[in-house]
């Protein structure tokens, strides 16, 4: 079975929803499936703020998730055009694996949502895309194929999907949108079983 890691930080909620339609992508793929996880909160001071647990949602997730996985999305709320904070202080806490090479050659994708519709999605999505060139991913976008990509009016990029929440995070997730988050699990999953049998 190839697993694909479906990491987010999800604020009011439509990360998380992206993240789930993604998961249905990966495991509308046969012989794929999707391991959900998330980043707890941390202080302005970086300390994390939360409990070992979840109070509900996705476990935490683990270095152990990076070792496993045959790939990775990697969502993140829009922060001043970058990811937010919970998880860039995930990937601060890479450098073993960094060392190891542990995700060298597996593929990565990225997914983001922000308040505005100009909101800095897209440097956001290439932020993120950063630390996991920085550890030796290959990062696949989403390509024009998609025609919700063409016609969409709210999210949705060549570098990943996006949402638009609104000012007040309550815009539900479009339709245009839908359908490229179930696109991106797909195709992750699908690239994920070719590298795969490719190194076997």
């Amino acid at each position: 079975m190839t697993e694909i890691l479906v990491l987010y930080y999800s604020t009011h909620g439509a990360t998380r929803q992206m993240a789930q339609l993604i998961g249905r992508g990966i495991e509308s793929t046969s012989g794929c499936t999707a391991r959900l996880r998330t980043v707890p909160r941390i202080s302005t001071v970086c300390e994390a703020t939360e409990s070992d647990v979840p109070e509900a949602g996705a476990p935490y997730v683990s270095l152990a998730d990076l070792q496993e996985c045959d790939g990775l999305v990697l969502g993140s709320p829009t922060r001043f055009g970058n990811m937010a904070a919970p998880m860039k202080y995930f990937w601060d806490s890479t450098i073993a694996d960094w060392l190891k090479g542990t995700l060298i050659g597996k593929p990565a994708s990225v997914f983001t949502s922000s308040g505005t519709l100009h909101g800095g999605n897209e440097s956001t999505l290439i932020t993120m895309m950063l630390p996991l060139l920085h550890h030796g991913m290959i990062i696949v976008g989403t390509p024009y194929s998609e025609t919700a990509l063409m016609s969409t009016t709210t999210g949705g990029t060549p570098y990943g999907t996006s949402h638009w929440a609104g000012a007040e995070s309550n815009q539900p997730i479009s339709d245009a949108e839908r359908q490229l988050c179930l696109a991106q699990g797909r195709r992750i999953a699908e690239i994920a079983i070719k590298l795969k049998g490719e190194a076997a």
